[in-house]
C-alpha cells in the first residue's frame, strides 16, 4: 500500500498536501484499491466553501458510491478536470494525477486532527485486525 510521507490523512482515507496556504486533496491509494473501479467523480464548483470532516464531494466505483470527506476547511480554488472525462485514472494515480481540489486553507490548526504517514499505516494496519 502507497502511503506517501508528505501528506497528512483522515480516518476516511482522504490525505492533503499543504503547500502554504494551499491544500490539494485526495483520496488513498487504500480507498481506491477498497472502491474498485472508478466510474464518475462528483466534484464541487470553484469557490465553494468545504468544512472539516465535512462531505464535500462522490465517487462511484464499479461496486458502490462513497461521500468524500475535507481533511481542512477553506475555499476551492482548482479543481480537477480531468477526473471529469477520466475518472479512472483515481485507480491509477490516487497520489499524483487524480487529486480532487485544492483549497486556500482556512485554519492550519485543524492539522491536528489528521494522520502523519506513520500514523495512517499503523491505522490501517489495526483496521486490518
Amino acid at each position: 500500500m502507497n502511503v506517501p510521507e508528505d501528506l497528512l490523512y483522515t480516518k476516511d482515507h482522504e490525505w492533503i498536501r499543504i503547500e502554504g496556504k494551499v491544500g490539494t486533496i485526495g483520496i488513498t491509494d487504500h480507498a481506491q484499491s477498497s472502491l474498485g473501479d472508478i466510474t464518475f467523480v462528483e466534484l464541487p464548483k470553484i469557490a465553494a466553501k468545504i468544512k472539516q470532516l465535512e462531505q464535500f464531494a462522490t465517487i462511484e466505483s464499479v461496486k458502490v458510491a462513497s461521500d468524500v470527506f475535507a481533511p481542512m476547511s477553506g475555499e476551492v480554488i482548482k479543481i480537477n478536470e480531468q477526473l471529469q472525462n477520466t475518472p479512472e485514472i483515481v485507480n491509477q494515480s490516487p497520489y499524483e494525477k487524480a487529486w480532487f481540489v485544492a483549497i486556500n486553507i482556512d485554519a492550519q490548526s485543524e492539522k491536528a486532527n489528521l494522520m502523519t504517514a506513520a500514523q495512517y499505516k499503523q491505522y490501517l494496519k489495526e483496521k486490518e485486525k
